[in-house]
């Protein structure tokens, strides 16, 4: 669900930078509802799916899952029945999940970049990009843990691995949403620049 609100994010981006007079117009309170109500439809579809194939497999291994929480291919491991089906969807899930989504980020991004290199104003085409900087690092840090680990197939990827991986991008990233998106703000640079400077000191 995150990687389409991340999307809805850059569409938001696009219309700031690309289309700022009519940002309000564009931005309208419907058109948000629009987008919020996408983002859950698309993030209830991919459970329901998940569910939905889960329900026939039986579980008769050990009750114990080797994992910090009940991640599905945790779960899968934990069938004695095939599994095949099962893994199926969640590479066409994550695909859509991971896929839809950065191509909508990549399009965005295409056309801001273009109208960024447009901007004659060495300071217009800095302000333009650090709007950009912290979506860019939010996206980049979790679609690459995420595409990590549901797009490889369990065989390869070590358990171990892949519960570094999932918590990465479960609490790693949107722990760093906050700091990443108040580090545009002048303020706060200001006051973490003083503060680095006393410890450097103490």
């Amino acid at each position: 669900m995150l990687s389409f609100i991340l999307s809805a994010m850059a569409y938001d981006r696009y219309v700031a930078i690309c289309n700022p007079l009519m940002y309000t117009v564009t931005m309208s309170r419907q058109v948000c509802l629009l987008l919020l109500l996408g983002v859950y439809v698309m993030g209830f579809s991919g459970a329901m799916a998940h569910t939905a194939f889960m329900v026939r497999l039986t579980f008769c291994a050990d009750r114990l899952i080797n994992h910090y929480m009940c991640d599905i291919l945790p779960l899968l491991e934990r069938s004695c029945t095939s599994t095949y089906v099962n893994e199926l969807v969640v590479f066409i899930v994550v695909g859509i999940d991971i896929g839809v989504p950065t191509i909508t980020i990549f399009i965005s991004y295409a056309v801001i970049l273009s109208s960024i290199l447009r901007i004659s104003s060495t300071e217009g085409r800095s302000k333009a990009f650090s709007t950009c900087s912290s979506h860019i690092i939010a996206v980049s840090l979790f679609f690459g843990s995420g595409a990590f680990m549901y797009l490889k197939p369990s065989s390869l990827l070590p358990m171990n691995q892949g519960k570094v991986s999932s918590l990465f991008y479960t609490i790693v990233v949107p722990m760093l949403n906050p700091l990443i998106y108040s580090l545009r703000n002048k303020d706060v640079k200001v006051a973490l620049k003083k503060t680095l400077k006393k410890s450097s000191l103490s």
